[in-house]
C-alpha cells in the first residue's frame, strides 16, 4: 500500500470519530465547555471520563460525521479558544491528580483571520509550553490526521500513539506539493518523501507505539479498534502512574529534547 493510499484510507468519511472514542471508551462522560476568556469551541471536546474504572481528563478534536456537524465542528480544525480550553482542562486535571488523554484528528488549526486576531500561534505554543511541564501523565493518540501545530497544540505527551492508517506531519500532503512543486497534483509523491506513516515514524522516535487496525481501516470492523485503543490506552497507565513526577517530567523533556539531528560544523577564522 502507497502512502498516499494510506493516506484515503485516513480521510474516509465513514472513519471513527473522536466522539465514537468517547462513547465506547468511557463510561461515564462529563463533557466540560469554554474558555473562559471568549465561547466554547465546538472543534475541540474536553470532558472528564471513566475506561475501565480510570478517570482520565480528555481532550479530543472532533471532525463531524455529516456536513452538518462538520460545519458545527469547523471540520476539526481548532481555533484559538479550542486551545485555551484544552489547557483549562489539563490543569485542572493537574490540579485533581488526573491523567490526560489526547484524541488527535485535524487537518490543521483554523487559519482564518480572526483566528489570527485572536492569537492563534501564541495559543498553540502557549499550550505546548505548558504542556512541557504539566504536573500529570499525558497519553496522546493520533487517531486520524495530525497536521501541523493544529495537532501539536494538544500532542505533547509522555506517550504518543498512533492507529496503523493515521498520519502526522508538518503539512498536508496537497499543501507540501504546492510548495515544493507548485503542483497539488504531486500530492502522492509529497505524501511519501514526508514520512509522515507510522513504520517511518517510529523509526524516526517521533511515535513510541503503534495501534493496529482492520484491513482496509478503522471503518472496516470499529470495535475491534475502539479494543485495541483501549488496551493501549490501559497499558501505557499502568506503565505511567507508577512513575515519580520529576523522572516523569525529565523523561517528557528528554524525549522532545532528542528529536530529530543534529549537525555540528567547524567554524574558521
Amino acid at each position: 500500500m502507497t502512502p498516499w493510499e494510506r493516506v484515503v484510507i485516513c480521510r474516509h468519511p465513514s472513519r471513527p470519530r473522536a466522539s465514537h472514542f468517547i462513547q465506547h471508551l468511557c463510561e461515564p462522560f462529563f463533557e466540560l465547555f469554554g474558555d473562559r476568556l471568549y465561547r466554547n469551541d465546538p472543534a475541540v471536546i474536553t470532558g472528564m471520563g471513566k475506561i475501565d474504572g480510570v478517570k482520565f481528563m480528555i481532550i479530543a478534536q472532533e471532525k463531524g460525521n455529516d456536513t452538518e456537524s462538520r460545519l458545527k465542528h469547523n471540520f476539526g480544525m481548532p481555533h484559538p479558544e479550542g486551545y485555551r480550553k484544552a489547557l483549562r482542562c489539563m490543569k485542572l486535571a493537574a490540579k485533581f491528580h488526573l491523567p490526560v488523554l489526547a484524541l488527535i484528528d485535524t487537518p490543521g488549526a483554523d487559519p482564518c483571520l480572526a483566528s489570527e486576531e485572536r492569537g492563534q500561534g501564541w495559543a498553540i505554543a502557549h499550550n505546548l509550553m505548558e504542556m512541557s511541564s504539566l504536573p500529570t501523565p499525558i497519553i496522546s493518540i493520533l487517531i486520524g490526521e495530525g497536521c501541523s501545530g493544529g495537532a501539536l497544540g494538544i500532542g505533547m505527551g509522555d506517550v504518543i500513539a498512533m492507529l496503523e492508517y493515521a498520519y502526522y506531519s508538518v503539512i498536508s500532503p496537497e499543501a507540501c506539493a504546492s510548495i515544493l512543486w507548485r503542483d497539488a497534483a504531486k500530492k502522492e509523491e509529497a505524501a511519501k518523501v514526508l514520512k509522515m506513516h507510522v513504520d517511518d515514524l517510529l523509526q524516526l522516535g517521533i511515535v513510541d507505539c503503534k495501534i493496529t487496525e482492520p484491513a482496509g481501516g478503522a471503518h472496516i470492523d470499529p470495535s475491534t479498534v475502539y479494543s485495541n485503543v483501549k488496551e493501549c490506552i490501559l497499558k501505557e497507565w499502568n506503565r505511567l502512574k507508577d512513575v515519580p513526577l520529576q523522572n516523569l517530567l525529565e523523561k517528557r523533556y528528554q524525549k522532545y529534547r532528542k528529536m530529530g539531528k543534529w549537525e555540528t560544523h567547524e567554524v574558521t577564522s
